[in-house]
């Protein structure tokens, strides 16, 4: 929600001027070369008149402190750095409001901006970025490179010594300040400039915006490399938000599609938060940010690169404003933002104030489920029905002597019939000394008696290479207690391996096609398998033959649209359906399950992942049905690659077409560990569900087993490997 707070008339156009906002005070130009402050706490309150500029002011900022409030104007003359309290103090007392002047003829600066400790602040002219100190005259660094006139500077919250600087030559720098030297520069981003950047301290990644409505996510490391986290598209993340909105009629989407599209000039972006909010559910949803372009404001969810609401200036016809030049954004107090925006086409800027518990009852959704069942099963679910056993047919039996010894033993013991009754039932022995059990029966039992060790780290090391076949593994699921492996084949053939990958495989043959799916009983004695024949076979381990075919008559067509539908078990029915969860058909779906050997927070489960061709790994949240991720460092362009959640449920494995496998935090979009020097694209991924090891299957046909640095266990030597598929016949 929007109000308004402050609507002023100037003398002239501020359309693209950097105006000035925090919490306490906004400041505008007046008559070119003065400055009005205003009171954010009481708006009518007289306004503070700052003058001492001998030309028209292009540039404003305050300082990041609030106490004191430090602003710094700039002119093509000066740039001077004001104290707030201490200007309205010397006029309260009748003397002139002096502030220090710490740059003289700089050119035209079109941006400022402090550091967190206010004690230095850069400015923008021309192709050059002038880092000053706020308390005298001196110019600590004048950086130049870029091949175009600067639009933005910004230090970096957690590292004094860093900045990073846009330009409309499309690409972004990172500067080392001790050393003035460029540590990243990027690539040309866009087809037009680069408008403004943007930081989120807790995630260590800056966000970057252009004037086509383009916004890109970079982790940014210690040395300062930048890596491509996610890249969105306002009207792109408009128009899926659009199409989700239930309360959105048919007939106002059709009005909405033909208007003419605007372009949406990410002119400034900052975090969506409130300086005195304690609510925890904003704390909790820190990856939001808000984007100020023409036609109003937008909320987005950086987490899962999805728009969480539009504020439009055109919904609100009470604002003073329709369309935006300049933005300026501060966090307000009471769960509330502060805005101070220029309008495009009029002189003319107003302070809006948006109350932020409103984006809270937007992003609460409706009733959602959970993998835990609330209820017994129906009397008629699903859930109860059994396979009906089929009666054998026994021979009359001939007649003789049919009074037989029920046991064959030499000794039966007696039932106690008649005996004495027993006065005492029970009686403790407390004496007893614990027997060990013999290693044997321990060697028996294997890896049932192992905990998965939740602190370890990814596995991130390469032990096995192994060669299975010359065409694709498609697929690859361990059995419940960690002993073996399935691989489906994209030569229509099932392998089944023991987890360790030595000696020749159990080869299954039936399909026609190439094995799309394979998946283990909980019983782990029976297993299935799923083909592009449009075929599912069951099979058993004594037997080659399939004990169960579900032919091509049952599946008219392989399952392939964009949405994702949720089955109740209970009664048989689709309880929920969320329509174009991906921009492109869905290959995978796996839901987080654990392991035998590992123990999660119940919640956990109730999360699954998706996965789409050019569209990246959505992690979804089935209480809410909400897309609460994406992981998008990957490259997924043509090939199926799959997703696997680890048994501790903290790290997500993807495949991807750079001859690479991913590993994610689940906790972060930006990748943990990429695992390179595959010899293809990497199409399938399975976690160990005993122990810290994941296996990536290729396009090519090789098998690669990774274990953890932290784990105690031992690999094996990669000469064992490369066992070839003995000859097979259907």
């Amino acid at each position: 929600m929007m109000i308004e707070k402050l609507s002023l008339a100037c003398d002239r156009l501020l359309s693209h001027q950097q105006l000035a906002c925090c919490q306490r005070y906004c400041g505008i130009p007046l008559h070119g070369k003065d400055m009005l402050i205003y009171n954010n706490m009481d708006v009518q309150q007289k306004s503070l008149l700052l003058t001492g500029h001998h030309g028209d002011i292009s540039a404003m900022t305050f300082g990041q402190g609030s106490r004191p409030v430090m602003l710094c104007s700039a002119s093509a003359d000066y740039i001077i750095v004001w104290d707030i309290e201490l200007c309205a103090t010397r006029t309260n007392e009748g003397k002139i409001a002096a502030g220090i002047v710490i740059g003289t003829l700089l050119g035209e600066v079109v941006h400022l901006s402090f550091c967190f400790s206010d004690e230095r602040v850069v400015a923008c002219s021309g192709k050059t970025a002038y880092v000053l100190s706020s308390k005298r005259q001196e110019v600590i660094s004048a950086l130049t490179g870029h091949l175009g006139p600067l639009t933005s500077a910004e230090f970096c919250p957690w590292n004094k010594d860093i900045l990073v600087t846009t330009s409309e030559d499309r690409t972004f720098k990172v500067w080392d300040l001790k050393t003035e030297a460029v540590v990243h520069q990027s690539f040309v981003l866009s087809a037009t400039p680069l408008l403004s950047v943007f930081f989120l301290e807790d995630d260590r990644q800056l966000i970057t915006g252009s004037t086509d409505g383009q916004v890109w996510c970079f982790s940014l490391s210690v040395d300062g490399k930048c890596h491509l986290v996610a890249k969105m598209d306002i009207q792109k993340m408009e128009k899926r938000h659009q199409m989700q909105q239930e309360a959105v009629s048919q007939q106002a989407a059709v009005a909405e599609q033909s208007a003419v599209e605007t372009s949406k000039p990410v002119i400034k972006m900052a975090l969506c938060g409130s300086s005195t909010d304690t609510n925890t559910d904003h704390k909790k949803d820190n990856s939001w940010f808000c984007i100020g372009s023409s036609d109003g404001l937008y909320v987005v969810d950086l987490a899962t690169s999805e728009l969480v609401t539009a504020l439009y200036f055109k919904d609100y016809p009470n604002l003073s404003i329709r369309m935006a030049g300049s933005w300026s954004i501060s966090p307000g107090s009471n769960n509330s933002m502060l805005v101070l925006v220029s309008s495009l086409f009029t002189p003319n800027v107003v302070l809006l104030e948006l109350r932020l518990c409103d984006f809270g009852q937007i992003r609460a959704g409706g009733e959602g489920f959970s993998v835990f069942p609330s209820a017994p099963p129906l009397l008629d679910s699903p859930l109860k029905v059994e396979l009906k056993k089929k009666e054998p047919n026994h021979p009359k039996k001939k007649a003789g002597i049919k009074d037989q010894p029920l046991v064959f033993h030499t000794k039966v013991k007696s039932s106690g019939y008649t005996s004495a009754p027993r006065m005492t039932m029970f009686s403790p022995k407390t004496n007893v000394q614990k027997i060990s059990s013999p290693k044997k029966a321990h060697k028996k039992t294997g890896l049932l008696h192992r905990d998965y060790p939740a602190d370890s780290a990814a596995p991130t090391i390469p032990c096995i290479d192994l060669s299975v076949a010359g065409k694709q593994v498609s697929c690859l699921q361990y059995s419940g207690d960690g002993k073996q492996i399935l691989c489906g084949l994209g030569d229509s053939s099932v392998l089944l391996y023991k987890s360790c990958l030595t000696g020749n495989p159990t080869v299954y043959l039936g399909h026609d096609k190439p094995v799309s799916g394979v998946s283990w009983s909980l019983s782990r004695q029976w297993w299935l398998s799923a083909s592009e024949d449009l075929s599912l076979r069951i099979w058993t381990h004594c037997c080659s033959e399939p004990a169960i075919i579900m032919g091509n008559t049952m599946f008219s067509k392989p399952i392939k649209d964009r949405s994702i539908q949720v089955f109740d078990m209970n009664k048989g029915t689709v309880a929920s359906e969320l329509p174009d969860a991906h921009s492109r058909a869905i290959h995978c779906i796996t839901q987080n399950k654990g392991s035998a050997f590992s123990t999660q927070a119940p919640d956990s489960y109730n999360l699954f992942l998706t996965s789409a061709v050019t569209d990246g790994v959505k992690i979804w949240d089935l209480r809410t049905l909400r897309c609460v991720r994406r992981y998008e460092n990957h490259v997924n362009r043509c090939h199926p690659c799959s997703s696997a959640f680890s048994p501790c449920g903290r790290f997500i494995a993807s495949g991807s077409e750079d001859n690479c496998a991913y590993v994610y935090d689940i906790r972060s979009s930006t990748y943990l560990h990429k695992l390179p020097k595959h010899s293809d694209t990497v199409l399938s991924v399975a976690f160990h569900p005993a122990k810290p090891e994941l296996l990536t299957g290729t396009l090519d046909g090789k098998l690669r087993l990774f274990q953890s640095s932290s784990g105690s266990y031992l690999s094996l030597d990669t000469s064992a490997a490369g066992h070839s598929v003995p000859n097979m016949t259907a």
